[in-house]
């Protein structure tokens, strides 16, 4: 299983590329690309991995899609193509990119850590297992579940607990189901690649 230790600067601007040629071949043309035959041995390995599209409104970033695998199901460069053409033409939050909007978008790629449980017998306890700006977070409770990436909170200026209560709602729940002594709470970190600008230079993303 890949260590996200061993995503290399190089190997992050192959992913957000590649995430790009499949967004725009399958906007285009209708058609899933493969893993190129150079794909890097590492990126062959499995891992969770979410794909995000931002659209430049006015000279601001707006969410137009995000969609991925927490758990390491597949290889990474797989799991990349497949989140890509989801986070482009699946969200059901948004409508499908369209091919004027290719021009518009800037591709984020974050790779992830397997998730682990948080374990605590408090809601306190609970809160103190959080860093901002490390954690992201998965919530299961009796077949519902939801999750955010550790961007999120940075992005909206959340602390712990606010964190939590979006990630319940996220999951189609009442906030304050984290407190829950029945729901599981589960944490994970990333490595996070992104254009710049439109099909711009890429760069790791750092949240502190």
């Amino acid at each position: 299983m890949l260590r996200i230790e061993d995503i290399t600067d190089e190997h992050g601007v192959f992913l957000v590329r590649l995430a790009r040629r499949a967004i725009e071949m399958y906007v285009r043309e209708g058609k899933r690309i493969d893993p190129p035959k150079d794909t890097p041995r590492v990126l062959r390995e499995k891992a969770g991995v979410f794909v995000t599209i931002n659209r430049i409104v006015e000279g601001e970033e707006e969410l137009r899609g995000c969609i991925g695998y927490v758990l390491p199901y597949y290889p990474l460069v797989d799991a990349v193509i497949d989140s890509a053409i989801s986070a482009a033409t699946r969200d059901p939050r948004f409508n499908p990119v369209l091919d004027y909007e290719l021009d518009e978008i800037v591709v984020e790629v974050t790779v992830l850590t397997p998730p682990q449980k948080i374990e605590a017998s408090k809601p306190e306890e609970v809160i103190s297992n959080i860093e901002i700006g490390r954690d992201g977070l998965l919530i299961e409770w009796h077949g519902f579940s939801g999750t955010l990436l550790p961007q999120v909170p940075v992005e909206y200026g959340w602390d712990a607990q606010t964190f939590l209560e979006h990630l319940c709602l996220k999951a189609g729940l009442p906030r304050e189901c984290w407190r829950w002594p029945d729901a599981t709470i589960y944490k994970y970190q990333g490595v996070i690649f992104k254009e710049t600008r439109p099909r711009g230079p890429i760069v790791r993303v750092r949240l502190k």
